[in-house]
C-alpha cells in the first residue's frame, strides 16, 4: 500500500498521492568489480531461455538474506538496525535496484489545513481522510499554513491543542465538507485482505477501521479496539473491541456488530487469499508459516477471538515494533456472517476453490458496491473504473466526531489534459495539486498569480520509489501483441548476460542523472528536492543505544541512514545516500565501471547492450522523463556502448501491465522499470529491507524480474 506496501505510480500530478530466527554469518567481500554468474562461452546459444530464479537470487544477492537473518536474531533494537544498516549497504552496493524519489517536496497550492490526517511514516493510516480540514473559498496562504503549522508543532509537545477548523474560520475561511481528488487506475477489488496494491487500499482504508489508528499528531489511538495490554514476556496482546461498532451496508443500514470473531475470520481470510500481505507476518504471528506451507491447522495461528469482546495475538517472538504493524491492511477485520453469505469460505483449498467460481463467490467484487459492508468512517456508493469513485459519511459510524468530511470523491483523470486539470483546481473542483513544469501547471500558476500568493513546498514522504534492472526477463510483448520489444534473439542473451554482472550494473546506475531525470517534470530548482538515494527513509528509525560493531560505535542517536553511508563507505561504493542530492550520479565511475565490465565480459557479449524502457505516451512526464533516462544513460556510457529502447505504451492499461501490475518476475516486460515504490508498513526497517528477500518471500523482487 503506499503506505499499503505500496506500490504505487505516478500519472497525474493531484494533491495527495500525486498521487509489512536464526543468526547467519555473513561477510560480503567489500568490493566493486565482482562478477555474478557471468561466464564467457565458446559458442553462443541460438534462443533466449529464461534463467533460474533462485540460482540468479543466491549469486547476486544471497549474502543480502544472510545479513536480513542476523539482524533478526540481534538481541536489541539498536543491534537489530545496525545489521539492518548494512544490509541495506549491501543491497545498493549489488546496483540490482536505485532509488530515485520519494513523494511531494513539490511547489503545491492547497485549500487543505496541514497535518489534518494521520501523521506516521508506515500503515495505511495517512490515507484516511475523515480528518481532513477544507477551505471553501481560497487556497492557504504560505503565512496561514506557517501558523497552522506553528500550532501542530506546540500540540505535539503537549503545549495546547490543534484546531485547524477554528483557525480557518477566524481567517474569514468557510469550510467544505465535500473533498474531491483523482485517481489513474480504480480498485479492481473491494477485499482489503486480498489485495497489496495502493489503489485498492487508498479508498477501502477509509471505509475499514483496524483495531488502533494514528491521529493527526502521530500519536497512536483506539479504535476498535478500545484498550490492549501485553504479557510479561511481550508475547501475547489481548485487545479488548469496543462494543457497539457496526457493519454497515453501501446504503447505510446496520448489518451486523463488529466483534473480535469478525478480526479472528479477517486475518484466516487474509492468510488464505495470499495476496501479497500474508509474508508480513510469517515468523511474527505464531502458526502462519506452518499454516501458509506445511498443511498447519487454522488452531495452531496465533490469532484467536477468546469471546465477542477480546481478541487474543500470540507472537513467536518479542517484537518491539508490533503495535505499529497494526494500522496495515492485513490486520482489518471482516465481518465474517457477510462473507460466508456470499460464498466466502476458511481454508486455503476450500478458498481457492471457491473464489474460481464467479457465480457463488461474490465477495468483494469491484463491479458491486454492495457486496461489501463497512464499519470505518465512509460508505462506498459508487465505483466506476473511467470515471467516478465515490464515499459517503457512515451515519452509524462509532466516533462521529472525528467525521469532519461528508464525502470523498475521486474522479478519473490519466493525465492527459493537464490544463482542464488546473482549471478544475482553481474553480475549487479538487482542493490543489502540485505545480510542475513538464505538466504546465507551473506556468500557469506563475502566469495568474497563485504561485507567488500560495505556493509551498509540499513535505516529503517514507515512501521510496525506485528503478530495478531486469536480471531475469520472461516478456518481451504483452499479449495483445503490444508494447513488443524489438530485440533480437542475440541481444536478450547479451543483455541478461550484461545485467548479471556487477560492474554493468554500476555503469547503468552510476550514469543515471536523476536530477535531469526530475527536473523535466519539476523544473530545475526543484530537482533534487525529492531525491531519494537509498531504499529506507534515511531517518526512519535512529539508535537508543551505543551500539559497537566490528570496532566502530555507532552512538545513541544515530540516525539510521548515517549507519548505512558508513557501510556503503566500507563497500567503497561512492553512493551518498542522504535525500535532497543526487547521490548516485557519477559519471566517471559509470565509465570505469563499464571498462571493468567489458573486460570481465570479454567475448560473451556484442555491443551495444539494449536496455528497454516501457512509458506511457498521452502523459507528458513520461514521455519527458523516458528520454532524459535515454539521453543520460547514453550520453555517459555512449550509444555504441548500451543503447535505450523507449517502448511506447499507449494506454495506461498496457503501461500498467508491463511493470506496476505485472504478477511476477517473469511477467515483467522491461529492462528496466522506474515505476513501483514502497511505502513502509510498520515502524522497524525489514518493513522496506524484506521486500527483496528470495524465493517468493520479498514482494519487491518482482521489480527485478525475480520470482
Amino acid at each position: 500500500m503506499k503506505k499499503l506496501t505500496v506500490i504505487m505510480l505516478v500519472l497525474a500530478v493531484a494533491l495527495t498521492s500525486v498521487f509489512a530466527s536464526g543468526a547467519a554469518e555473513s561477510t560480503p567481500a567489500p568490493t566493486t568489480t565482482t562478477t555474478e554468474a557471468t561466464q564467457a562461452v565458446a559458442a553462443k546459444p541460438s534462443t533466449y531461455v529464461r534463467g533460474d530464479d533462485e540460482e540468479i537470487y543466491a549469486a547476486v544477492l544471497g549474502d543480502y538474506e544472510a545479513l536480513l537473518d542476523e539482524a533478526k536474531a540481534a538481541a536489541s533494537d539498536s543491534e537489530r538496525f545496525v545489521i539492518y544498516a548494512r544490509a541495506e549497504a549491501y543491497l545498493l552496493d549489488s546496483a540490482v535496484m536505485i532509488p530515485t524519489t520519494t513523494q511531494n517536496g513539490a511547489y503545491t497550492i492547497s485549500r487543505i489545513a496541514p497535518r489534518t490526517v494521520p501523521y506516521v511514516q508506515w500503515g495505511n493510516d495517512d490515507d484516511r481522510w475523515k480528518g481532513t480540514i477544507i477551505s471553501g473559498d481560497s487556497f492557504l496562504t504560505p503565512a496561514e499554513r506557517d501558523e497552522l503549522l506553528e500550532q501542530w508543532a506546540a500540540a505535539v509537545k503537549g503545549e495546547g491543542t490543534y484546531d485547524p477548523e477554528a483557525y480557518l474560520i477566524s481567517k474569514g475561511h468557510s469550510i467544505n465538507r465535500d473533498y474531491k481528488t483523482t485517481f489513474s487506475t480504480a480498485p479492481v477489488t473491494l477485499d482489503t485482505l486480498n489485495t497489496s496494491s495502493q489503489s485498492d487500499t487508498e479508498i477501502l482504508v477509509n471505509c475499514t477501521d483496524n483495531l488502533v489508528q494514528y491521529n493527526n499528531l502521530g500519536q497512536m489511538i483506539p479504535a476498535l479496539a478500545e484498550s490492549w495490554s501485553v504479557s510479561d514476556d511481550g508475547l501475547v496482546y489481548t485487545f479488548n473491541i469496543r462494543k457497539g461498532a457496526t457493519w454497515s451496508t453501501s446504503e447505510g443500514a446496520v448489518y451486523a456488530e463488529v466483534t473480535a470473531k469478525d478480526f479472528e475470520a479477517g486475518f484466516h481470510h487474509m492468510l488464505d487469499a495470499q495476496a501479497g500481505l500474508e509474508w508480513l507476518v510469517e515468523g511474527v504471528i505464531t502458526g502462519v508459516s506452518d499454516y501458509l506451507y506445511n498443511g498447519g491447522k487454522w488452531d495452531a495461528v496465533g490469532y484467536k477471538a477468546v469471546d465477542d469482546y477480546t481478541l487474543q495475538i500470540t507472537l513467536e517472538f518479542p517484537a518491539s515494533y508490533f503495535m505499529t504493524m497494526l494500522t496495515y491492511s492485513c490486520f482489518a477485520p471482516i465481518c465474517e456472517s457477510f462473507y460466508l453469505a456470499h460464498g466466502g469460505v476458511f481454508g486455503i483449498e476450500e478458498y481457492a476453490a471457491a473464489y474460481a467460481d464467479t457465480n457463488a463467490y461474490t465477495y468483494g467484487k469491484a463491479t458491486d458496491v454492495s457486496s461489501q459492508v463497512y464499519n470505518g468512517a465512509f460508505l462506498l456508493q459508487q465505483l466506476n473504473d473511467a470515471s467516478i469513485i465515490k464515499v459517503v459519511k457512515n451515519p452509524n459510524y462509532y466516533d462521529p466526531e472525528s467525521q469532519k468530511i461528508d464525502s470523498i470523491t475521486w474522479i478519473y483523470d490519466n493525465g492527459e489534459n493537464m490544463a482542464q486539470f488546473y482549471k478544475d483546481v482553481c474553480d475549487g473542483v479538487y482542493a490543489g495539486c502540485g505545480l510542475t513544469s513538464a505538466s504546465g501547471t507551473l506556468e500557469w500558476a506563475k502566469a495568474d498569480g497563485n504561485f507567488d500568493k500560495y505556493h509551498y513546498i509540499s513535505d516529503t514522504t517514507s515512501t521510496t520509489y525506485f528503478g530495478g534492472l531486469n536480471l531475469n526477463r520472461g516478456t518481451y510483448a504483452l499479449a495483445s501483441g503490444a508494447c513488443a520489444s524489438q530485440q533480437t534473439e542475440a541481444q536478450k542473451i547479451d543483455t541478461h548476460t550484461a545485467l548479471m554482472n556487477k560492474n554493468f550494473r554500476k555503469a547503468v546506475q552510476f550514469a543515471f542523472d536523476k536530477a535531469t531525470y526530475n527536473a523535466v517534470s519539476r523544473g530545475a530548482d526543484l530537482a533534487t528536492t525529492n531525491l531519494r538515494n537509498m531504499y529506507t527513509h534515511p531517518e526512519f528509525v535512529q539508535l537508543s543505544e551505543d551500539v559497537t560493531f566490528q570496532g566502530k560505535t555507532f552512538v545513541a542517536g544515530t540516525m539510521y541512514g548515517e549507519i548505512v553511508q558508513y557501510f556503503v563507505d566500507q563497500l567503497g561504493c561512492p553512493v551518498q545516500v542522504a535525500d535532497g542530492i543526487d547521490g548516485w550520479y557519477h559519471p566517471e565511475d559509470a565509465k570505469k565501471h563499464l571498462e571493468a565490465a567489458k573486460a570481465e565480459l570479454g567475448n560473451s557479449v556484442s555491443y551495444p547492450i539494449n536496455i528497454d524502457v516501457v512509458y506511457y505516451s498521452a502523459s507528458a512526464t513520461q514521455v519527458a522523463q523516458a528520454q532524459a533516462y535515454k539521453q543520460s544513460i547514453e550520453g555517459v556510457l555512449g550509444a555504441e556502448n548500451v543503447q535505450v529502447n523507449l517502448i511506447e505504451a499507449t494506454t495506461s492499461a498496457d503501461f500498467y501491465a508491463c511493470g506496476y501490475r505485472a504478477s511476477n518476475g517473469e511477467a515483467g516486460l522491461f529492462d528496466m522499470f522506474y515505476g513501483s515504490g514502497w511505502g513502509p508498513d510498520f515502524g522497524d526497517p525489514c518493513t522496506y529491507l524484506d521486500t527483496f528477500r528470495g524465493n517468493g518471500a520479498g514482494y519487491m523482487t518482482k521489480v527485478i524480474g525475480l520470482f
